[in-house]
């Protein structure tokens, strides 16, 4: 038995329609060699069901049969017999036994919105992209943070520092509509923020107030008071701060100016992702007010740290309630104990859960009208796991009913499998199933550069099977709009983890994060980030070299006027390579894999890309079985792009197809991706 052909996926080609509705009849498809195999039988809780072969096409047989869903989720995989020979197959491919754990899963009326299948993301860390209104600048010593005057940083160029979270560097959203132009002839369709409600923090992850955006994001129209005294030791007199982001007038200036915003970016076509911290929120909040901001405020209750009658009491687990103890000596619950992050206490309080509802609703919602939310640290929230999926069962049903095409995406770290059986979450930050791995393959380097793996650089079986058993955690809508990110705000700069230095900026200093880095290295992952499956997100500057250890060093500006222009075309070239159908929603299927060298395959029925890496240090003969994605056995293929150590080029070149394979020379870390020089001509998809 020719095992190697043997082949099935979750796809449109192989699931008809791939995302069925409940008790919907649906056709499941399985590839074998042509003429090869005596008999396919799916094996499902039911039974065994043979499958009747249908179609013969190149050197493929199609097999198929039908089903009806019922309400439950539907797990199967196949066995294929030949002679006296029997195999299985699943998620991971072939193997000589059932693996249950492994098996296909379809959960009937799980969808994932259309248009974010593979779409391009591109992730804004505000503080830090384009300062385009100076006026709305946090000000030296506009407040206290953490015990410490916050600073405003007038060199936009200026380094960060180790400790970084209380200076502001005056990105905003007018610098964001200001560039709008520059994301457009990017390529970008999806703009993923990092967090914009009010919020003392450069990076807003304990927010203040879950209803209004950030007005030093936005527009001021209301200022004055003082700030900070030197010598202060509290926030009692951040009158400045106080006004700016307290006052009603600005806070409903800041939301219209945010709903325009969303307005002009979907005329151009591209849509909004907005960060909700809904796990815990900031000592600053309304809610808490521990910095006692809103207590002299007529329009707003009085916080939970200043009176046991607060309403919002119930909305925090305090661990003395003696009236004694209030309200400086009481204890509060704090995630991983900080007492800056108050955790919300959700299982205590019915309120709480219905206030953050209205929050996932209003967002979602017009006059705003988002598109998506990006669930921070979503696994965390509440006390206990069955809390947990309860309040994201509700999360879903309300959010989609406020608008069904609202993307849900999680922060997420292991086996998402229990949150993604269409019910919560739509897909994850795809760490365990992208980031980690490619890493791991291309820099033989941990994602924060805490650690170095010389093991684990090139080594292709490591890679592969890591990959395969992360995505069998994920079914098929899950898995095509999960966000690929080769970096991000918490992670170390992709083009930094190249020089494969061990440490942080605090130890190492800020400019070794760009001694020594191989932008061949990063090219390499550029092509996998744009042809894997999934959306490919790209973390701002990025696309123009900026470097970085992991929080705060990769938290830089983007260096407007000092872009890496090559790098930057690069990116946009393979954006663009990106957006064909095939490497949107197409199959996936690896070809070749060895040390340093790694081949792959995305195809459908009409369509075949094939992409080839060398990670080596040295030239490599790669030979890449293409027939095994639906070429023919001879014919010709042509380059689309190829990398190589000191640039890129998108001339074309041609290669023959001899025997079902072709046999190419890779110069050190170089990758190229091909597709058929004569590729069929009006060939439509199966239709059944």
């Amino acid at each position: 038995m020719n095992r190697q052909a043997l082949f099935c996926d979750g796809t449109g080609s192989y699931v008809i329609p791939p995302e069925p509705a409940l008790h919907e009849e649906i056709t499941l498809r399985f590839r074998t060699a042509k003429q090869d195999v005596d008999e396919v039988l799916l094996l499902t809780r039911d039974g065994a069901f043979p499958l009747e072969k249908t179609e013969t096409r190149g050197e493929f047989d199609y097999y198929e049969i039908r089903q009806t869903l019922g309400e439950q989720i539907f797990t199967y995989c196949f066995q294929i017999r030949k002679g006296s020979e029997i195999c299985y197959f699943n998620r991971c491919g072939v193997s000589d036994e059932i693996v249950e754990y492994y098996a296909f899963r379809i959960t009937p009326g799980f969808s994932t919105p259309d248009w974010a299948k593979g779409a391009v993301m591109y992730q804004i860390f505000v503080d830090r992209f384009c300062n385009g209104n100076p006026k709305n600048n946090v000000e030296t010593r506009e407040y206290l943070y953490i015990g410490e005057p916050v600073e405003g940083v007038e060199d936009w160029d200026a380094p960060v520092k180790s400790r970084d979270i209380g200076r502001f560097y005056g990105g905003d959203l007018q610098g964001v509509k200001e560039k709008l132009d520059y994301l457009q002839d990017l390529g970008v369709e999806v703009v993923y923020f990092n967090p914009l409600f009010v919020s003392p923090s450069n990076h807003k992850y304990d927010t203040q107030d879950y209803d209004y955006i950030d007005p030093h994001y936005t527009v001021l129209v209301k200022d004055g008071g003082s700030t900070i005294p030197e010598g202060a030791k509290d926030n009692l007199q951040a009158e400045k701060y106080r006004l700016r982001v307290c006052d009603k007038e600005n806070l409903e200036a800041s939301n219209r100016f945010f709903a325009e915003l969303v307005e002009e970016m979907h005329k151009r076509g591209i849509r909004v992702i907005m960060d909700g911290v809904f796990n815990h929120c900031g000592s600053f909040n309304k809610w808490m007010d521990r910095e006692r901001l809103y207590e002299s405020c007529d329009s707003y209750e009085n916080g939970a740290f200043i009176s046991q009658d607060s309403p919002y009491h119930s909305f925090f687990h305090f661990y003395d309630d003696r009236p004694e103890s209030w309200p400086y000596n009481t204890k509060y619950d704090g995630w991983w104990g900080h007492d800056t992050l108050p955790k919300l206490n959700y299982e205590d309080s019915v309120e709480l859960e219905d206030y953050i509802m209205r929050i996932g609703r209003k967002w979602v919602s017009k006059p705003f009208g988002i598109d998506g939310w990006r669930l921070d640290v979503a696994a965390d929230l509440g006390y206990s796991n069955e809390y947990n999926h309860l309040f994201w069962k509700r999360f879903r049903r309300e959010v989609k009913d406020a608008n069904p095409e609202t993307l849900i995406l999680a922060e997420h770290y292991g086996d998402p499998a229990e949150w993604l059986r269409g019910d919560e979450w739509d897909s994850v930050m795809n760490y365990d199933a992208f980031m980690e791995p490619v890493t791991w393959f291309l820099t033989g380097m941990e994602k924060h550069s805490d650690e170095k793996r010389p093991d684990l650089l090139g080594n292709a079986d490591y890679f592969v099977k890591t990959m395969r058993h992360y995505m069998s955690c994920m079914q098929m809508p899950s898995l095509q709009v999960a966000m690929n990110e080769l970096s991000n705000h918490d992670h170390s700069r992709f083009l930094t983890r190249t020089n494969q230095m061990v440490g942080r900026v605090g130890n190492l200093g800020a400019e070794a994060a760009e001694k020594n880095v191989q932008k061949s290295v990063m090219r390499l992952a550029v092509v996998m980030q744009m042809t894997w499956i999934g959306a490919p997100t790209v973390y701002y500057g990025d696309e123009v070299s900026v470097c970085g250890f992991t929080d705060p060093d990769n938290r830089r500006t983007y260096p407007w006027g000092r872009e890496d222009q090559e790098m930057l075309a690069f990116h946009r070239e393979m954006i663009r390579l990106h957006k064909r159908n095939v490497l949107r929603v197409g199959s996936i299927k690896i070809l070749t894999a060895k040390e340093n060298v790694l081949a792959y395959a995305r195809f459908n029925e009409t369509d075949q890309v094939v992409v080839i890496l060398n990670n080596a240090k040295t030239i490599q003969e790669v030979t890449v079985p293409v027939w095994l994605c639906g070429l023919p056995m001879k014919g010709k293929m042509k380059r689309l792009i190829c990398t190589y150590e000191e640039s890129y080029t998108m001339t074309e070149d041609e290669y023959l197809i001899d025997q079902g394979e072709v046999v190419l020379n890779l110069g050190p870390h170089s990758a190229v991706i091909l597709e058929p020089s004569d590729p069929a001509k009006g060939e439509k998809p199966w239709q059944l």
